[in-house]
């Protein structure tokens, strides 16, 4: 709170979600921290990323190499995403006073950012052999890249039970499921170079992966970016939130409402309620905060009552933050 949120009101209501657990399109957990999945996911992938990558190299497959960059950036990611599940456990401090929830959100946002660069060197390796192609070994390449399949998907499959509860295990399943797909491209490009000798296919099926990863990551860097900014959560209605609040019994008015991530699976609210009509106590805060919970899955709830609709509270303005 800023000095004046402390200071000349009546009462002010905090909720935390009791439970550890909560509902909605706001505030969802995974069923578990996926420890294990991550470094199954961790091994299989490093160990296929050095047999894809040398292969890559002796058959000279550019679509080979460009799925081993790929899946690097994926062990990467699912590294980073690890750290950030480890680090959001951590008990708050007098200085990370939220704890460190906040890095699953920067998390998401470096694997996005991370993807982007890796295309772009992707991409101009790709450009770079229609210029100048190399016969490339299709046999060798449908047989890696169909291992991959397995890699990916057995990899997907384990973080198949919590893609709905957690951003960051929702990315990790739907790369490593993007990721079978495209292994399975690589196995179509494959068995056409070893019938046809058309080794321009190699660098196509190259900037299609490219293709595939820039779309399925767009979403993350949007969504990531926008909640490390503050942004109201996706799928949580600003508008029918601060319609819920107005119509709490005894509220005249309502002003600086605030929405925001604190991490990829919570989010916590700030607003300050007019009610000439007195302080409502206990009961009023503790039940609209549990509203706030089970209707829209904000489980950080603190409202700030104020009772004097003569008496302009400095952070009245919309405009004002």
């Amino acid at each position: 709170m800023t000095p004046h949120d402390s200071h000349d009101h009546d009462h002010a209501g905090h909720d935390h979600e009791a439970g550890g657990r909560q509902h909605g399109p706001g505030h969802v957990h995974a069923p578990a921290s996926f420890g294990r999945a991550f470094a199954i996911g961790i091994a299989l992938n490093v160990g296929f990323v050095v047999v894809e990558a040398t292969y890559g190299v002796l058959g000279s497959s550019v679509a080979l190499l460009a799925d081993a960059g790929h899946n690097l950036s994926d062990v990467l990611g699912l590294i980073v995403a690890w750290v950030a599940v480890i680090l959001s456990k951590r008990a708050p401090t007098s200085r990370f006073t939220y704890g460190m929830k906040g890095s699953s959100i920067l998390a998401a946002l470096f694997n996005a950012l991370f993807l982007l660069v890796a295309v772009g060197a992707i991409a101009w390796e790709a450009v770079q052999r229609f210029a100048e192609p190399a016969p490339v070994a299709g046999k060798t390449v449908m047989i890696v890249a169909a291992i991959g399949i397995l890699i990916n998907g057995v990899t997907a499959w384990l973080f198949a039970s919590g893609r709905k509860g957690d951003i960051n295990i929702k990315g990790a399943f739907l790369h490593m499921a993007a990721d079978a797909a495209v292994s399975a491209g690589v196995v179509v490009a494959g068995l056409v170079i070893l019938y046809t000798g058309w080794t321009w296919l190699d660098p196509v099926v190259s900037l299609c992966i490219v293709a595939v990863i820039v779309w399925s990551t767009w979403g993350l860097l949007r969504d990531s970016l926008r909640m490390s900014l503050a942004a109201v959560p996706p799928g949580l209605d600003p508008a029918a939130v601060r319609r819920h609040l107005e119509e709490l019994a005894g509220v005249a008015a309502i002003h600086d409402l605030h929405i925001w991530p604190m991490s990829t699976t919570e989010v916590a609210l700030t607003a300050h309620l007019v009610m000439p009509g007195g302080p409502p106590g206990d009961a009023f805060l503790m039940r609209a905060a549990g509203e706030m919970r089970e209707r829209f899955g904000i489980g950080h709830v603190t409202l700030q009552v104020e009772t004097s609709e003569a008496a302009a509270c400095a952070l009245a303005p919309d405009h004002v933050v």
